[in-house]
């Protein structure tokens, strides 16, 4: 466990690094909303894109795969969804389990990727881009339709569409995906401009991830925050780990699979439920517990996975 933990101690001290950042005053505070945006609306969909463009898909199951990642989000948010009257009956309102059920159920692909690339390289990179890219739809189409019932919002059907076949980071596994599978040539220099756009993207994205913690929250928290920090660290990497073993995958495959469903939730969230009716101080505060307590669940979960692995 100790290599594993090694490996993954830089990933997260770009999270302490932008905690810090964050809170010094020599920043401008008004920076962070504009890289965020520069983040979601073009850093990541660029690695998206020019991963899955160049990525080798021909050593992938790519059909247990979409089984193993796309059932088992459908099966907890499925179980989330049908558990409403007891949240209802335990006194949680509508708003605040929306961010039960997002931070449960999103995962931080920032994260991930750059976990994947540290612990098993180029492959591993383009399997977590693959992952991203079969469940961003599933998950947004999940989350987005709690926000619109649960949030108080308008429950239209057109907004529903839009803030799904809009969502950057769709676009840009889209793209990705068709130019390598229809094997469309591109401009070589025009290749190379989106590969140094997105060679910036998992630092900025990881600094991004600590500016977003709310550590006040964190110390004092909520007891219902505490059943996402359970549900995203432990269930869902047991329910994937589970579907994917089942399904034959075995070595850095399974352990891609296990480390995707153990990272924490993602920030975009928290955007979401700011602007859709959710709870989003809750969210915040989620957000941050998880973050802090993956940097000795995610080790452990691995540790637990290698076993499986081998098998």
């Amino acid at each position: 466990m100790l290599p594993i933990f090694e490996s993954i101690l830089p990933i997260f001290l770009l999270v302490v690094l932008g905690v810090m950042l964050k809170r010094w005053r020599a920043i401008d505070r008004d920076m962070w909303n504009g890289l965020e945006q520069l983040g979601f609306y073009v850093l990541f969909p660029c690695l998206l894109f020019t991963t899955l463009a160049k990525a080798e898909f021909s050593g992938i199951a790519a059909g247990s795969v979409a089984v193993s990642s796309i059932g088992s989000v459908t099966l907890i948010a499925l179980l989330l969804a049908l558990s409403w009257p007891l949240f209802r009956a335990a006194g949680v309102s509508g708003s605040s389990f929306t961010s039960v059920f997002q931070t449960s159920t999103r995962w931080n692909a920032f994260i991930a990727l750059a976990i994947g690339e540290k612990l098993y390289g180029q492959q591993s990179l383009a399997l977590v881009a693959l992952v991203a890219t079969l469940i961003i739809i599933p998950l947004n189409f999940y989350n987005i339709a709690m926000l619109i019932w649960f949030g108080g919002g308008s429950r239209s059907l057109k907004t529903f569409l839009w803030k799904v076949l809009t969502n950057p980071m769709i676009i840009g596994s889209a793209l990705g995906v068709a130019v390598n599978l229809l094997e469309i040539p591109l401009y070589r220099p025009v290749m190379q401009t989106a590969e140094l756009v997105a060679s910036s993207s998992l630092s900025l994205g990881l600094i991004l991830v600590g500016a977003g913690l709310k550590l006040a929250d964190a110390l004092q928290p909520r007891p219902l925050a505490l059943l996402p920090v359970f549900l995203k660290l432990v269930f869902m990497p047991v329910v994937m780990t589970a579907a994917a073993y089942a399904l034959g995958m075995r070595g850095e495959l399974l352990m891609t699979i296990t480390m995707g469903a153990s990272v924490p939730t993602a920030m975009n969230g928290y955007v979401l439920a700011k602007q859709m009716g959710g709870d989003a101080p809750l969210y915040a505060a989620v957000a941050t517990l998880q973050t802090v307590a993956s940097f000795f669940t995610i080790p452990i979960v691995l540790a637990a996975a290698a076993y499986l692995a081998g098998g």
